[in-house]
């Protein structure tokens, strides 16, 4: 169970800090809810306790975890065989999954699509979404600021040419 103060990661919102715990009445049934501050859009979300697995909600990830994902944007092979369709349904699970280093894989193949040819609309709003959702995270786990965490990203995807790879 979660409890107030820590800092987590929802798959489609990115990463943020549980505020509070209210107990909210619906349809006649009182149900107990997470009040999550999330870093992207300044938004605040209300999630019942009971649904946080279910959404994949999950504890922000340990600094070596998160220099290891980092590590993996550099590192293997992405699947030349897929079709956009393909690519975009394999991308789309993935970062539903919520887990750190397929994030990371969505974003070394898209960049290394990139750098072949101009990215379709799909791959560059999934591009631009997964590192969004990654910046998030990087800024919680190292206590930083958007600005610092998007350049701790630009060093990892690309650090000899990082000037157009992340916004």
């Amino acid at each position: 169970m979660f409890q107030v103060g820590d800092k987590v990661f929802y798959p489609i919102h990115g990463a943020g800090i549980i505020e509070a715990m209210e107990e909210k009445e619906f349809l006649g049934e009182k149900h107990l809810y997470y009040v999550l501050n999330m870093l992207l859009k300044e938004l605040n979300i209300m999630v019942p306790v009971e649904k946080m697995s279910a959404l994949g909600i999950r504890k922000v990830v340990e600094a070596d975890i998160l220099e290891n994902a980092l590590a993996a944007l550099r590192e293997g092979q992405r699947d030349t065989a897929l079709n956009a369709a393909q690519r975009y349904k394999l991308h789309t699970e993935k970062m539903k999954s919520g887990d750190i280093y397929e994030q990371s894989e969505v974003i070394r193949d898209l960049v290394g699509i990139s750098k072949e040819k101009v990215l379709g609309t799909s791959d560059k709003v999934m591009l631009d979404n997964a590192q969004q959702l990654l910046i998030s995270e990087i800024e919680l786990v190292k206590d930083i600021g958007t600005a610092q965490a998007t350049e701790m990203l630009k060093q990892a995807v690309c650090p000899e040419e990082m000037s157009e790879i992340v916004p």
